[in-house]
């Protein structure tokens, strides 16, 4: 194994305990009295007495030390153990588990259509700089870009799924209930990642490699995906990595515009019932989720990069 690779895994270990640290608290001194939230949750209107809160900060351990409680926490998650939720008291491990597959397979639906959208687009406008098919190119990633997540969302919503009754609006049970979230989280990431292409390339092409490829007698469909696609690929493969993770967050809007059941609308629910095992398992996942991606995209670099490889 590379040199390289082995630093980016030793990075790791620092950089999930500030993740640790961030999401404990963040969270512990962000959302007041524990205590009394659940209190309100689960006995209504009645005020409580000294000794009844006192009794539940005991249960919950929050008379201890914030550093004590810190490594009480770590102790948990290690063990894959993130508490129960205060509304419903069910296990955060097991409701995380229920609703990661439908997130996950939002993102990578997400992922997916926005690259087949954007490589196309994004090699077709650097082939044809100044065409009618690179105006066009264009004008759709200006467009994805200023378009509001929540805005293109109800749009999909009343044209898509309400005036022509195309595909479901909100929830989920079939593929086709994937369509309209996926497409929603896909628009942004898809035009910055044409206009990234485009750009990549178009430097590439200025290159002297690229006239030597042509003077061997290479077509401009080969000298275009094998001698500039490629090494425009580095700093793409960074932003789709990234994106990767600024979709998993993105999914908060959007699963709680379409009512699909994964973790984004499990946080916003959380939010509100300021229920802090869940807020806290979402930030740890949110962190560990950019940490492990960077990760993949400093080992695909090594593939992709020949100079990485020799270093």
């Amino acid at each position: 194994m590379p040199v390289y690779i082995i630093k980016r895994i030793a990075l790791l270990f620092p950089v999930l305990f500030v993740v640790l640290l961030v999401a404990f608290f963040l969270v512990r001194l962000g959302t007041g009295d524990f205590a009394h939230i659940y209190w309100r949750m689960h006995a209504g209107n009645r005020s409580p007495t000294h000794a009844e809160l006192e009794a539940i900060r005991v249960e919950m351990g929050l008379n201890d030390a914030l550093i004590v409680q810190f490594f009480r926490w770590v102790g948990d998650v290690a063990r894959l153990r993130l508490g129960k939720t205060l509304y419903t008291k069910e296990e955060v491990s097991t409701e995380l588990a229920a609703r990661l597959p439908y997130t996950a397979m939002l993102t990578g639906a997400a992922v997916l259509l926005a690259a087949t959208l954007a490589f196309p687009l994004g090699v077709i406008s650097a082939a044809r700089p100044g065409s009618i098919a690179d105006g066009l190119a264009r004008i759709l990633a200006s467009s994805g870009i200023a378009m509001p997540q929540f805005w293109l969302a109800l749009l999909l919503i009343y044209f898509v799924g309400f005036k022509m009754r195309l595909l479901p609006q909100l929830g989920s049970g079939t593929p086709l209930h994937l369509v309209l979230p996926a497409l929603t989280l896909a628009a942004g990431p898809a035009a910055t990642l044409t206009r990234l292409i485009r750009a990549n390339m178009l430097e590439q092409i200025g290159c002297e490699f690229v006239d030597t490829a042509y003077a061997k007698g290479l077509s401009k469909t080969r000298v275009l995906l094998k001698h500039v696609l490629r090494p425009a690929l580095v700093p793409v493969i960074t932003f789709l990595g990234l994106q990767l993770g600024f979709i998993f967050g993105d999914s908060v809007i959007v699963e709680t515009v379409f009512s699909w059941p994964g973790i984004g609308k499990w946080a916003v629910d959380g939010i509100f019932d300021h229920d802090m095992p869940i807020l806290r398992a979402y930030i740890l996942l949110m962190g560990c989720v950019f940490v492990f991606v960077n990760l993949l995209i400093d080992i695909l670099y090594v593939w992709i990069d020949p100079r990485v490889r020799y270093q």
